[in-house]
């Protein structure tokens, strides 16, 4: 069989750009492995299945469900008695997935793209090996292969999994029960929301994180405010602490741990391993095709993801830059668009990151740290959540948006926001940082009131020394 465009992957980045590649005219075929628990074929990846969709299920879930005993007291509202169902809560993050799973499907036939269930393996000349789970491989070809096979989490030695006691981040998505005690071996994005789940659900939540620094990635402002709130709300955060041994021992797990002060013991009742993510490479190529991998197994492409072979691309978890589902989308998109004659661009210095806290984390940009190491020369502007008046009617006042602009352009060239929504006020400053706006673009733009995104608007104002609403000292 002959296609245009093969595809070998169908999460966000895969079905994204099969479906690009539909619409733009070219005969596309997309294959993936996926099986859901039942055996049954499902497209969407691990973002749709074990990621993204259902641990938001999950945090929208125990947020709600902490929401009715935290907050309610300060709308005049009591609630006697809230009932905790997990099985349930977790009922119901299984529909989303499945919703969006099938629609994942009805998209694929609505496009025209041809959907195969199995493994596909790039072979010579733009060949592809399907091995379906039950049956004879064969092979189909095409004038372009786009491998986008995504990432899995990170093992380590140290703890290896073990029924649903020692579990990576998808296991820890389909736990029954509250555990009393949960340990996480890692305080990144993936660790902080899973316990997040989990503590407002009733757990004692221990993170050990081997790096000395806290959300290192993140500027330190927005970090050092996010250690101390979430120390507040109970998240028992160890940094610098290195996990030597695991056993599983009546049920339990015992684990030892060392830090600067020493070697400690842990006994926690469920593990959670995560410690990262890694791409799914193994086996994607066959040695005749000498596909160019790089040492982390990541497969090497150009600035317009082209990879070492002639026809061959690859986006998404499996290339560089951030393991993001909406990175590879774009990515998806341009490629198909490349393929198609078109002309495509990825601006990879405007993709927002967000870790969904409470309060959640947002930033786009480069933080305070970069830029004071590469020399730029910067301004600063700062509001607090405190001073919002829709933030304060929300009672969630906690954090602050950041903005850093060039100090000879003005040019925005970074956001960093620590509070309620920040998922969905990053859009703002990504979008203003597309258009290539300076601080006072955004400081003269007229925001609805009131508004969470006002905080942005002072941000903004702040930079040039005028913002409203916060008292400082006096400028010109």
């Amino acid at each position: 069989m002959s296609y245009d465009v093969i595809v070998i992957g169908a999460g966000p980045a895969g079905y994204v750009a099969a479906i690009r590649c539909a619409q733009l005219g070219l005969k596309t075929v997309c294959v993936d492995a996926w099986q859901d628990r039942d055996g049954s074929p499902v497209p969407g990846g691990t973002c749709l299945n074990a990621g993204c969709i259902p641990s938001k299920a999950l945090l929208e879930s125990s947020e709600f469900y902490e929401n009715i005993h935290r907050s309610g007291r300060h709308h005049g509202i009591t609630v006697t008695r809230a009932v905790l169902d997990v099985p349930a809560m977790m009922q119901r993050k299984d529909e989303i997935v499945r919703d969006l799973t099938t629609g994942i499907a009805a998209l694929f036939k609505a496009n025209g793209v041809e959907w195969i269930a199995g493994h596909g393996q790039l072979q010579p000349d733009c060949h592809v090996q399907v091995t379906p789970h039950a049956g004879e491989a064969t092979v189909i070809k095409a004038a372009q292969v786009i491998l986008a096979t995504g990432s899995a989490p990170v093992g380590i030695d140290a703890a290896p999994l073990q029924d649903d006691i020692i579990v990576d981040s998808s296991g820890a998505l389909e736990w029954q029960s509250v555990p009393a005690h949960v340990g996480i071996i890692g305080a990144g994005v993936i660790g902080l929301e899973l316990g997040s789940v989990w503590r407002r659900l009733g757990a004692e939540v221990t993170l050990l994180e081997a790096q000395d620094v806290f959300l290192a990635m993140v500027d330190q402002q927005i970090a050092r405010t996010a250690l101390r709130l979430f120390k507040q709300q109970g998240l028992n955060i160890h940094l610098d602490a290195l996990v030597k041994s695991t056993q599983v021992v009546d049920g339990s797990v015992v684990l030892d741990y060392q830090d600067r002060n020493g070697k400690h013991p842990l006994k926690v009742d469920r593990l959670i391993v995560a410690v990262g993510r890694r791409p799914c490479t193994d086996g994607l190529a066959s040695e005749e095709a000498e596909l160019l991998l790089d040492e982390g197994g990541f497969i090497h492409v150009d600035a317009d993801c082209r990879t070492s072979l002639p026809g061959v691309y690859a986006i998404g978890d499996a290339v560089r830059g951030p393991m993001l589902a909406h990175k590879g989308s774009e990515e998806g998109m341009a490629v198909a668009e490349r393929i198609a004659g078109q002309s495509a661009e990825v601006n990879y210095d405007a993709i927002a990151s967000v870790i969904y806290t409470q309060p959640e984390i947002a930033w786009v940009g480069k933080t305070e740290e970069a830029l004071r190491g590469s020399g730029t020369a910067f301004n600063s502007g700062l509001f607090p959540f405190a001073a919002s008046g829709r933030a304060r009617a929300m009672q969630e006042t906690d954090g602050m948006v950041k903005v850093l602009s060039d100090a000879a352009t003005d040019r925005v060239l970074g956001v960093h926001i620590i509070g309620a929504h920040a998922s969905e006020l990053i859009a703002q400053a990504v979008i203003a940082m597309e258009f290539g706006s300076s601080s006072e673009d955004i400081a003269r733009t007229v925001f609805a009131h009131p508004t969470l995104s006002e905080a942005l608007h002072e941000a903004a104002m702040d930079v040039g020394g005028r913002a409203i609403h916060i008292a400082k000292a006096r400028r010109t």
